[in-house]
């Protein structure tokens, strides 16, 4: 039996969203915290930990420590994570091991984004009274998270990446481009279902299969095979709060058993930052690892599992989830929405994912919830499990990734300048707003199993009819040197 003073636990939750573009991340902050400390008699003010999700709608001079200010305590540990959508997950996996160590007490993890509110000023002004702001900080952007090479091959938005791994998968998996289609689209119209039960969520309002894959003005294709209904949607102003503590505070505060939920051990891993060098498009051994190292320190199969909440940004990320862990298609997925219904507030979905388990299992909707994260192009992931029962052991976020190397293939050696021959791994075609491809950047082999990353541009009809066909992948091809030294690929060697 673990000593009740070293099982941490959930005691507070709090989310609030502005629809009316009114209230800057600061302000959100703070009454998603206030709200998840309503929950929990006194302890708000006992807080000796902050955590904020990075912010990406407003780089603040020490968020932390404003939000400490702007809640009146005074907390030892009060610091803003680096970016990255797992955050959540693996911020509570670390607040765990300290009340586990001793070494905190009352911890609070939180993050806010008004993207919303700062896109509507930058169109229609006036410029936006939010701060104070660190006058040294540099504004992120996806240059920032990607290298230039893929920066001039047109892979810096998310949107442009997670296709590669999408058509990867299904070309391994053996399905047609209508089969994956239906798998995302049901996936999807879960998380919506998910999504109109969450007062919380943006897009509240179910959505069927069918209305997810149609072809609409309103849900043109992005990026192929993804349309709007299917990709994340970070134009939103939400923010969400977790309050933990230990099980001996929680009972001292009089919190009812009922409102307690236990945080189990989770794991963690990384794939490498240059998504072009990794091994393969087809699965991640970073997302294996950490999933099956959870469920192998909760002694549990996936079986056992009775809520998910797979991180959700794009289709191919749940759809690999699943094959991981044998999880049947009819398995909900996600219990907040996911980040087309829900809203995808930059790094902080998962703290209202996390917030959403709680919600569920304090409704006695199941006895576990395994909730994975993942950040960045399919980069950073972290996984862990909350129940209603305590631990049979202290928690931990265990790093896997010596597993994920192991498991991995030779990192792939990728040539910035090569005529020839090549195969084609995968793709994507980018369209523009009128739905009329713009560029299809392609992922390719040589003979000797180099990558080349190379172009197809949007008016070469035979090329892009050639990717819409049902399976290119595999498909030869040949790369010549074009304008401005980037690279083209076409069906045969020019004559």
């Amino acid at each position: 039996m673990i000593d009740p003073q070293r099982i941490p636990v959930i005691v507070g939750i709090g989310e609030c969203i502005d629809r009316d573009n009114l209230q800057e991340p600061r302000a959100l902050l703070a009454e998603a915290a206030r709200i998840a400390g309503a929950e929990a008699a006194g302890l708000l003010q006992q807080v000796d930990s902050i955590d904020v999700v990075a912010i990406m709608s407003c780089q603040y001079d020490k968020i932390g420590q404003l939000l400490a200010s702007d809640l009146g305590i005074s907390p030892a540990h009060a610091e803003e994570s680096v970016a990255g959508g797992e955050k959540p997950v693996r911020l509570l996996g670390e607040v765990a091991e300290r009340i586990a160590a001793g070494t905190s007490k009352v911890a609070l993890i939180c993050g806010a984004e008004a993207m919303r509110t700062r896109a509507r000023a930058a169109q229609n002004g006036p410029p936006l009274d939010w701060g104070p702001v660190d006058p040294t900080a540099k504004p992120l952007t996806a240059l920032d998270f990607v290298t230039p090479h893929a920066a001039r091959y047109g892979l810096v938005q998310p949107t442009h990446v997670y296709p590669l791994y999408e058509n990867a998968t299904r070309h391994t998996w053996g399905q047609s481009f209508s089969q994956a289609q239906q798998e995302s689209a049901r996936i999807w119209s879960q998380n919506a279902d998910a999504a109109s039960g969450n007062a919380s969520a943006w897009l509240g309002k179910p959505h069927s299969a069918e209305q997810i894959i149609e072809d609409s003005d309103s849900n043109r294709m992005i990026a192929y095979p993804y349309r709007k209904l299917m990709v994340a949607n970070p134009m939103v102003n939400q923010a969400g709060a977790i309050l933990v503590t230990s099980l001996a505070r929680a009972q001292a505060a009089g919190i009812p058993p009922s409102k307690i939920i236990y945080i189990w051990s989770g794991a963690r891993a990384n794939e490498a930052s240059d998504f072009l060098i990794r091994d393969r498009f087809d699965h991640s051994t970073a997302q294996d690892a950490v999933l099956q190292s959870t469920l192998a320190q909760a002694e549990l199969q996936p079986s056992d599992i009775d809520l998910v909440e797979f991180y959700s940004c794009f289709p191919t990320v749940p759809k690999m989830a699943r094959r991981t862990l044998g999880f049947p298609l009819e398995k909900r997925l996600s219990l907040a929405g996911g980040l087309t219904f829900f809203g995808g507030p930059a790094n902080n979905y998962m703290t209202h994912a996390l917030a959403a388990a709680v919600r569920e299992l304090r409704e006695h909707k199941g006895h576990n919830a395994l909730i994975y994260g993942q950040g960045e192009f399919v980069t950073k992931h972290a996984a862990i499990v909350l129940a209603n029962t305590p631990p049979l052991k202290s928690p931990q976020m265990l790093d896997v990734q010596a597993d994920a190397n192991a498991a991995a293939g030779p990192q792939s050696r990728l040539l910035e300048s090569y005529q020839g021959a090549a195969t084609i791994e995968s793709f994507t075609i980018i369209y523009d707003r009128n739905g009329t491809p713009s560029q299809a950047p392609v992922v390719a082999r040589t003979p000797n199993g180099e990558r080349v990353i190379c172009l197809v541009p949007g008016d070469d009809q035979a090329v892009i009819n050639l990717l819409l066909s049902q399976d290119p992948i595999g498909r030869d091809g040949y790369i010549t040197h074009e304008e401005q030294g980037l690279l083209r690929f076409h069906i045969n060697a020019p004559t």
